[in-house]
């Protein structure tokens, strides 16, 4: 522990030794606290900045990390109660944890440990939320996850790369969006068509969305899923966007604590989505990368790891009401074959599950001798009554913008229960048009949109994994999504999350934005998910050109080699 002095910390504008004699228990507490906090903080810094550690040393600072965020949080939690319940108007200054720009936990790490008083620290946003006076406990926590699940994308959103205005900013290729067709998708929309503005359209929509939105989807859907027989409207629930469909189905589906079996890696806006209201747990169905005789392929999906993940729950108390799946897969790209989609389908009717399936990329598939099978497509479904299918347009038409989301399913009472959420979560009657118009036109589809958007989504394609493949960067190769699945592992060392999380901060340090694995769920660390969907063009440009991705990655190479002298002069 640290030599410094053990008098407790002091409010401003007051001496040491003379406390109020109006302090309360309450304010006595809290100067309790923040004398724990304070040598806490210092104890991890010791413990995480020691030299000469060994390599099984080295791997328990993940560990050791991940407790300080944990202790860190409860000891501010208890500083907002403490607070709350003072009586005094005393204004402490809390050393909070802070989450620098990297997506980092940390305490604020005082380099002076000599008698220099410390400068008052800047609250950010996610500080702030811990010693509020206003926010509920449960809007704290809101405000936390808030902070720690969007705080880079925010920096991205104040500092966007710009090839003239602003070269220096934020490259964005983390968020799966398209943007390979914006100049076909802005030439429809300025179409005569699409402008309307009647009455209607002005008040308030059907909150399930309007009648003539959910024709046109359940047609839409018809058609392109290939289904056996038309598609009702009136299982149709329109919100704004898939993860809104997807919050209010966790709602409706599961109650508090109540959890889904998702295969991992997956998407991890479902893990913010299924929290944030629902409170409901998605646990992890791991799946490996490297090939066995179980394990045909690398990340396999079969039933025995399914009915392992759901024996594992039940063990530990959790009641498991679904399974959530994605196909085409993010963020591998896998496509499920029909016979695969049955056995999935078929084990979750044996352990009476609802099926979730976002199908939100199923445009997406730009091998032409690939074919996607929609689950709407299969003549008789195990338990139609537990099987909901998700669709937007944010990703296979490029307007992530428009804010729109589509659930299908054949239960009448899960669709009367979500279309409740289109009070909160219902989109414009402008924008329901515009959709309506852009969905029901399949020959501009058909002939212009489809064809192009899958031309450019392969061009884009085979340019990234060429360059992947003249860096020697192993990578997932399927033929669907906006994203490759790459494998950094050589440039950690040891092959740990809290490398993988370092090099992401070295990405975040040279203004680039990646999703890395851990947000997936993902087993293994190393993996990472990069958007390819850009402007070929801008791809190519001397610019870009993954300039910045390779300018990391030497750095990381040439760190790890210094990191590997040191050890081995210390050996």
């Amino acid at each position: 522990m640290s030599h410094r002095s053990d008098t407790l910390p002091v409010p401003s504008g007051q001496r040491r030794g003379r406390v109020p004699r109006d302090h309360s228990i309450y304010t006595q507490l809290l100067e309790i606290t923040l004398h724990l906090q304070q040598a806490m903080t210092e104890h991890f810094v010791q413990l995480t900045s020691r030299q000469g550690l060994s390599l099984e040393e080295r791997r328990h600072t993940e560990a050791i990390c991940e407790h300080e965020a944990l202790l860190s949080r409860l000891i501010c939690r208890m500083i907002n109660l403490l607070q709350s319940g003072a009586t005094s108007g005393l204004e402490l200054q809390v050393p909070l944890p802070s989450e620098d720009s990297r997506g980092d936990v940390r305490y604020g790490q005082r380099a002076q440990l000599s008698g220099q008083p410390d400068p008052v620290p800047q609250l950010s946003d996610c500080e702030a939320a811990f010693v509020s006076h206003d926010l509920s406990n449960r809007g704290i926590d809101i405000s936390v996850f808030y902070q720690s699940s969007f705080q880079d994308y925010n920096a991205y959103q104040k500092d966007k790369y710009h090839k003239d205005k602003n070269t220096l900013g934020f490259i964005n290729l983390g968020t799966s969006e398209n943007k390979l067709c914006m100049d076909l998708m802005t030439e429809r929309l300025q179409e005569s068509d699409m402008n309307c503005t009647e009455d209607t359209l002005l008040q308030y929509p059907d909150w399930r969305g309007q009648p003539f939105l959910r024709e046109e989807v359940a047609r839409f859907l018809t058609y392109y899923c290939r289904a056996p027989t038309r598609l009702d409207p009136e299982n149709v629930v329109v919100l704004n966007g898939c993860c809104s469909v997807f919050s209010a189905l966790a709602m409706v589906l599961c109650d508090p604590g109540e959890a889904f079996l998702v295969p991992a890696p997956f998407y991890g806006g479902f893990a913010f989505s299924s929290r944030l209201y629902a409170k409901v747990e998605l646990i992890p169905v791991h799946l490996e990368s490297e090939v066995t005789v179980t394990n045909t392929h690398p990340f396999q999906l079969t039933v025995d790891k399914l009915e392992e993940a759901l024996l594992e729950a039940r063990l530990e108390g959790k009641k498991v009401r679904g399974l959530v799946l994605i196909n085409p897969q993010n963020p591998l790209g896998d496509i499920y074959s029909p016979e695969s989609l049955m056995k999935y389908l078929e084990f979750a009717k044996r352990y009476n599950l609802h099926v979730i399936i976002d199908e939100i990329y199923m445009l997406s598939v730009f091998d032409e001798s690939i074919t996607f099978h929609s689950v709407l497509s299969m003549k008789s479904l195990p338990d139609s009554n537990r099987t909901h299918v998700i669709w937007g347009t944010s990703k296979d038409f490029g307007i992530s913008g428009f804010r729109f989301g589509a659930l299908y399913t054949h239960n009448k009472e899960v669709a009367s229960a979500v279309s409740a959420f289109g009070y909160l979560h219902s989109i414009s009657g402008i924008t329901q048009h515009k959709l309506c118009q852009l969905l029901q036109n399949t020959e501009w589809i058909d002939k212009v949109y489809v064809p192009t958007n899958c031309y450019r989504l392969r061009e884009a394609h085979k340019y990234i994994t060429a360059e992947l493949k003249a860096l020697e960067i192993p990578f997932h190769n399927r033929s669907s999504g906006l994203y490759v699945w790459i494998n950094l592992k050589k440039y950690l060392d040891p092959c740990t999350f809290e490398e993988e999380w370092l090099l992401y901060c070295r990405f975040l340090d040279n203004k680039l934005l990646l999703s890395r694995g851990k947000t997936y769920m993902c087993k293994e660390p190393g993996w990472f998910r990069l958007i390819f969907a850009d402007e070929l063009p801008r791809l190519k440009l001397d610019e870009w050109n993954m300039r910045r991705f390779c300018d990391v990655l030497q750095e990381q190479k040439e760190a790890l080699i210094v990191k590997q002298l040191e050890d081995a002069m210390r050996e």
